[in-house]
């Protein structure tokens, strides 16, 4: 439902009118707000308030803030700020609806954490809390934190995905998928193999960035090379829906035209957000080319990709980086469950 409050700063003749959705809480009449955040002359007012509602008349009987918090700023607040703690107001609300959290579950739910599953569900607590518990839930049967290096090498012998050794203009980190190098046929082992890399490119983001790009080289590939329909929406699903908001971009570089079939059915597995980071680049189209240079230095981005630098994948030094991070993640995920 929608209630009116008229709120009236002590000693000012003016009115902030606003409406506010609410809910029930419990059972009968009882109606919680979830924190609310408003501004007026520079003051800052968050609360919660519950009240009663005559179900007769549906006026409402009693009001009744129980927290309540003002900030004064110097400067006003702008529809910037008043968003920002919007949005904070949703992280704690999420945390909350998640209850009490142990082990490694409290250490993946970070603020920055529940940011990007709110971001992905257009900050709906609701649905971003059965996205986060389904996440947990996989989590604690996949156990992406616990693969190593040696149970998924065999995929990475001929550099399909490996994580590159430069990043974009962001500092984000950059991983290289090559679908025309294939080497294997077990699916499962090959999004095993997938989720390790992404896992990885994550444990080797710089502080404070949150995204990754993908650079994916189709020299080679073709109809008997590619992935079968059930694979992509396999691992459509798991990056979409257990790793939201970790991709920042995904540059296509010259697919040749027999992908666009392909193409036609796998972008039904995307969701809207997830379809507009993917960017086709042919090397003959100036702006896909300027958009991809705009995210990367030339000097950086391999000859493979339009840019200057040498690409070439070691197998036996990249599995030493591999065993190294490896000890890394151990470090940080530890042995609880």
């Amino acid at each position: 439902m929608i209630l009116i409050l008229k709120l009236r700063p002590k000693g000012s003749k003016s009115l902030r009118i606003s409406r506010l959705n609410a809910r029930p809480k419990g059972t009968g009449q009882l109606f919680s707000f979830f924190p609310f955040v408003s501004c007026w002359s520079g003051h800052v007012v968050e609360f919660h308030a519950s009240f009663r509602q005559d179900p007769r008349t549906e006026e409402v009987t009693s009001f009744r803030p129980y927290a309540a918090r003002t900030h004064l700023s110097s400067i006003g607040c702008t529809s910037q700020e008043n968003d920002s703690l919007q949005h904070e107001s949703k992280v704690k609300e999420l945390r909350a609806a998640l209850g009490p959290l142990a082990g490694r579950s409290l250490k993946y739910c970070t603020d920055a954490c529940l940011r990007r599953y709110l971001e992905a569900r257009n900050w709906n607590v609701d649905k971003s809390t059965k996205m986060l518990e389904e996440t947990l839930k996989w989590r604690s049967t996949y156990k992406p934190e616990e693969i190593r290096w040696d149970e998924v090498a065999v995929e990475g012998e001929t550099g399909k995905v490996y994580r590159a050794n430069f990043h974009d203009r962001d500092g984000r980190t950059v991983l290289i998928l090559r679908p025309g190098k294939q080497n294997t046929t077990s699916l499962d082992n090959q999004l095993r193999h997938l989720v390790y890399m992404i896992e990885n490119a994550i444990l080797n983001l710089p502080e404070g960035q949150q995204q990754m790009v993908w650079l994916i080289d189709f020299t080679g590939w073709s109809l008997s090379t590619r992935v079968p329909i059930k694979s992509a929406r396999d691992t459509a699903n798991v990056l979409q829906n257990h790793y939201p908001e970790r991709l920042a971009m995904a540059f296509l570089y010259n697919p040749p035209r027999i992908f666009e079939a392909f193409w036609k059915i796998v972008k039904y597995f995307l969701d809207a957000k997830t379809f507009q980071k993917v960017k086709f680049v042919y090397p003959k189209n100036k702006d896909s080319v300027e958009l991809m240079r705009s995210y990367f230095d030339e000097e950086n981005l391999p000859t493979e990709f339009g840019g200057k630098a040498m690409l070439e994948y070691n197998h036996e030094e990249f599995s030493k980086q591999m065993v190294q991070d490896d000890i890394k993640s151990a470090t940080l995920w530890g042995n609880g469950c």
